[in-house]
């Protein structure tokens, strides 16, 4: 039996090129191929499966579940010896991610070990630790963590469950619709938040996940996209009508992702 399964306590760590490391290497690689295998063979029991677990897992409250298996635990007479580099490496991206750039989303991080609960990753498309599951998604597996697909599926999970609020737009600097709607809401004397989706990568992600829902996945989105009181409104030319200002034809605008013949046309 390979090293890398020992009952030992020995929690050394081989790397390099070494017959330990190629051996090591070799045992994972072979787990990870043994479990994609039944993964493809028994795909609809195991989405059966899966099926329960999630109904049984459910989040209902606005946190956002994230979780963690990293290469560890045991199963059988198997155990895991070597410590995993990449796991240890994503759990930091998680705690920094989540302590800066998503610092005013709320979540939960919960870590498990791989081979001890390795069907429940499993069922879900996971198979490859460090596999990591936003909302009970898979967003990662079989290498370091990606900050900004964790970043986007996180945003993208904590917006779809809670509505807008208060007044908002999301736009970019070089956009004239975008200050023609500005324009709109200072006369209005309306208070707003404005979000740059070029400059901020969290905002944009939030508008996507917010606007993707209602105007259907075929619609291109534009900018402005714009809230009111946390009710949607669309792009300029909509918040205009609701302001009672004049707009006047312009062929070369284009049509808000909204309009009417856009949203018929997707």
């Amino acid at each position: 039996m390979s090293s890398y399964f020992n009952d030992s306590e020995d929690d050394r760590c081989y790397e390099g090129t070494g017959e330990a490391a190629v051996e090591i290497r070799r045992a994972r690689t072979h787990l990870f191929f043994l479990a994609n295998r039944l993964f493809q063979r028994d795909s609809r029991t195991l989405g059966l499966l899966g099926a329960n677990l999630m109904a049984n897992e459910t989040n209902v409250g606005g946190t956002v579940d994230v979780t963690l298996y990293r290469w560890a635990g045991s199963w059988g007479p198997f155990k895991v010896k070597i410590p995993c580099g990449e796991c240890s490496l994503t759990s930091d991206i998680i705690k920094d991610t989540l302590e800066n750039e998503l610092a005013s989303v709320p979540a939960r991080v919960e870590t498990r070990e791989w081979l001890s609960e390795w069907w429940r990753p499993l069922v879900r498309g996971g198979w490859h630790a460090p596999i990591v599951l936003v909302e009970g998604k898979v967003v990662s597996q079989g290498h370091a963590l990606n900050r900004g697909l964790f970043t986007e599926a996180v945003i993208d999970a904590h917006a779809r469950r809670t509505p807008a609020s208060g007044n908002r737009m999301f736009g970019k600097e070089t956009c004239p619709h975008c200050k023609r709607a500005k324009t709109y809401l200072e006369e209005a004397g309306l208070d707003y938040e404005y979000h740059d989706v070029v400059k901020d990568p969290q905002a944009l992600y939030e508008m996507l996940a917010r606007v993707k829902p209602i105007i259907g996945p075929k619609t291109p989105v534009t900018v402005p996209q714009i809230w009111i009181d946390g009710d949607y409104v669309g792009g300029a030319d909509r918040l205009g009508e609701i302001l009672n200002r004049d707009v006047e034809p312009n062929p070369d605008r284009g049509q808000c992702s909204l309009s009417p013949s856009a949203a018929q046309a997707g």
